[in-house]
């Protein structure tokens, strides 16, 4: 995240000093910013608690998307600028990348920096944000804003920052953070067309890469935060509107899958790299077992005289067919795909738990101790 365009303007308003990313002020001034001054003029109004509507408290979703979801989206920027450190020291200190790939490698870090470092994508991400908010202006969302309707139907001061400062805000965070998702992929793209030194053999099964597995890791706050953002928008309307978790199962599926294999991107780019590396490597491995199995058959089933230093034998038994077979295992096991169970962890935690709250919350007491004690019988 070093030295990217929304932090170098951080750094300009000197909101953030020039050797630290700054994510907790940031993220507590953009939420204080998104949500203090709706509350306040609620407050005001007499519509935080009570007023003609519903009330500002029970709309789970501002208060989630100004408090919760914001500063998370901005606090998420310190696991991504770790992980992908980590994963760059990885690729060289592991042997993947060997001197004669290592100029091309930096040349590859030099690219994704220069691309990391531009504005434009930012300019984009503003832009596409504010083009959002004239498309769906506040009118399409009536009951949203019904805290903030005067009983003309206008729209009062809490309801149109929401619309214009808070909610732009928001887009503006989720659209940057799908263009560094894709800087990622691209990324691993280019570097899984180096010339890499991958290990069929590697014990990781995955050649020795087997580290990239945690990139979706990077992006386990961006996943909390898109969780929080459905899960409390729903909530009122289960609560109070009587809608049910059904109705929501299919949202949740269609945004699971999509999300999740967004998160993947980056781990499919370095996947052809290990399967062109399988599909070289499996045959000259199956040819050496082959020849190793002959050897062994023609001393103990063909009772041939074999030469005691025949590489291929142990001269007092089968050792080295069983080591064979092992590596001939490795290498037809090896993953084509870098994903091992802290990749699924880190996607699809961070992800069901503000849905197991909603699930909780809407469900009556009696039913969940229920089930409780059904599940210990």
């Amino acid at each position: 995240m070093e030295n990217d365009a929304p932090l170098r303007w951080w750094r300009r308003l000197h909101i953030v000093p020039p050797d630290h990313l700054g994510t907790g002020r940031r993220a507590l001034l953009l939420g204080l910013l998104a949500w203090l001054p709706i509350a306040g003029w609620a407050l005001a109004e007499g519509r935080a608690f009570g007023g003609d509507g519903e009330p500002l408290i029970v709309h789970y979703g501002i208060h989630a998307r100004c408090l919760v979801v914001i500063p998370l989206l901005v606090f998420a920027e310190l696991p991504l600028h770790f992980i992908c450190q980590t994963t760059a020291r990885r690729f060289v200190t592991s042997g993947v990348v060997t001197e004669m790939v290592r100029a091309d490698f930096d040349r590859v870090l030099i690219a994704v920096i220069g691309a990391r470092d531009a504005s434009l994508p930012w300019v984009f991400a503003f832009g596409a944000a504010i083009a959002w908010t004239i498309a769906d202006p506040p009118a399409t969302h009536g009951d949203e804003l019904a805290w903030s309707m005067s009983r003309d139907g206008t729209l009062g001061f809490g309801g149109a920052w929401f619309a214009y400062v808070s909610r732009p805000i928001l887009i503006a965070l989720l659209v940057g953070w799908l263009w560094r998702l894709w800087l990622v992929t691209y990324w691993m793209w280019r570097i899984g067309r180096l010339s890499l030194t991958l290990t069929p053999t590697h014990p990781d099964r995955s050649g020795g890469i087997a580290f990239t597995c945690n990139l979706p890791a990077g992006f386990v706050l961006v996943t909390l935060a898109l969780s929080a953002m459905f899960a409390s928008s729903w909530a009122h309307q289960i609560l109070h509107h009587g809608a049910t978790l059904a109705s929501y199962e299919l949202p949740a599926l269609a945004y699971a899958l999509g999300w999740s294999l967004l998160l993947l991107m980056p781990l499919f780019a370095v996947a052809p790299a290990l399967w062109v590396t399988r599909w070289n490597t499996l045959p000259r491995y199956a040819a050496l077992a082959e020849s190793q199995a002959r050897v062994v058959d023609g001393c103990w089933i063909g009772k041939q005289q074999i030469a005691a230093d025949d590489p291929l034998l142990e001269p007092k038994g089968l050792g080295v067919m069983a080591d064979v077979g092992a590596v001939y295992e490795t290498v037809a096991h090896m993953r084509w795909l870098p994903v091992g169970k802290e990749t699924l962890v880190a996607i699809a935690l961070p992800m069901a738990i503000p849905f197991a709250l909603l699930a909780l919350a809407s469900m009556p007491l009696a039913e969940i101790l229920s089930l409780l004690f059904s599940a210990l019988k």
